[in-house]
């Protein structure tokens, strides 16, 4: 079995570690311009110097109804391109590999960012900046809006968003792309039976819900080529009777890798409001060993995984070939380096800026 810092290749990337840091929103850009910040660079960049693997960007969005708030990070315009590259280069000058997530909120667009607004409920209002909401079903989310069902043309242009989503985070010096299909946003809505309602060719059968989702693996891949590795991040399960489970997602995640696609980042949860979820460290880990063993694709695992230990044994057992961190990197961007420390890995990915502070055996 592979271990925690064997290097692993995906198509024309070789990725240093097998511990990769995880989409996470920040809800830091200004003006509702989509554009990162000078946050996201030194945000993204502490975890290039700290050893990642792979950094991937927060859920960018591919148009500006996809975004989750208004002060989300987008890619559908040159100007937010430009701002995107220093960025990218700066993970690459420091040895990890630079991932953009592309994602569409569907129903759960438009609405507060996490912090700053807790007294807010429901949707942002138009006159604050808001906008109306799109989804396979004109189905809430919790007090959200009601959205929009998408027709055939709707759908058709969301497929061209993303295509050109990707043709730009690639023209920025994104050399990962990774399609948000969790979490309960647009690419989930569909595949998921609770949030899709459709009796059209996109609802209904398991083939049918997955429709969207191969569509824009088939024009990602033929827009990027064949040298970039594309990820789709699923929820493994929606935890509810009825729901999206792991045996859709491993079943899925095969029809994709056929369409294109390369390596599956398995979460969970997200479609449903009020869902009581079960937390307890790597409680996500069991998604990702079945689509991994039933679909014989390659996975990472995310949630609550803290411990250099744990997230070693999780690769080393054969449960996942990467591990995914959010809070963790949060509370430590140098987790890498120190996990190399305490598990006996000697590792060359040391800034040379903070060599002094190597911890010696």
């Amino acid at each position: 079995m592979a271990t925690l810092f064997d290097p692993l290749t995906l198509r024309g990337v070789t990725v240093r570690n097998r511990i990769w840091t995880s989409p996470m929103c920040q809800y830091s850009v200004i003006d509702e311009s989509g554009v990162p910040q000078p946050w996201h660079l030194v945000h993204l960049g502490s975890f290039a110097t700290g050893g990642s693997g792979i950094v991937f960007t927060e859920a960018t969005a591919v148009n500006p109804e996809a975004r989750i708030s208004p002060r989300d990070t987008g890619i559908w315009n040159d100007e937010q391109r430009d701002a995107w590259k220093p960025i990218a280069a700066f993970i690459a000058e420091h040895g990890a590999v630079p991932g953009m997530q592309l994602g569409h909120a569907g129903r759960k667009a438009s609405s507060w960012p996490a912090w700053g607004y807790e007294d807010r409920t429901g949707s942002v209002p138009p006159e604050e900046g808001g906008w109306p909401t799109v989804a396979p079903s004109p189905v809430a989310f919790g007090d959200l809006a009601v959205p929009a069902e998408l027709y055939p043309a709707g759908i058709d242009a969301i497929v061209d968003d993303f295509r050109s989503a990707a043709r730009r985070a690639v023209d920025a010096g994104f050399q990962v792309l990774e399609l948000h299909a969790a979490h309960g946003y647009l690419l989930h809505q569909f595949l998921s039976p609770i949030a899709n309602q459709r009796t059209d060719e996109y609802g209904g059968s398991l083939e049918n819900r997955a429709r969207l989702l191969l569509r824009i693996v088939e024009a990602v891949r033929a827009e990027v080529g064949g040298d970039v590795p594309l990820f789709v991040r699923f929820s493994g399960s929606d935890w509810t009777p009825g729901g999206w489970d792991e045996q859709q997602t491993a079943t899925v995640a095969g029809w994709a890798q056929d369409a294109g696609a390369d390596f599956f980042d398995i979460s969970s949860g997200g479609i449903q409001s009020g869902i009581r979820i079960p937390l307890e460290p790597g409680y996500q880990v069991p998604f990702a060993a079945h689509v991994r063993s039933s679909a014989e694709v390659e996975v990472s695992a995310v949630g609550l995984i803290t411990t250099p230990e744990q997230a070693a044994d999780i690769v080393e057992g054969g449960r996942a070939d990467a591990v995914m961190l959010a809070r963790e990197l949060l509370r430590d961007p140098h987790f890498p380096l120190r996990a190399a420390h305490e598990l006996g890995y000697d590792v060359d990915f040391w800034p040379p800026q903070y060599l002094r502070a190597q911890w010696r055996r």
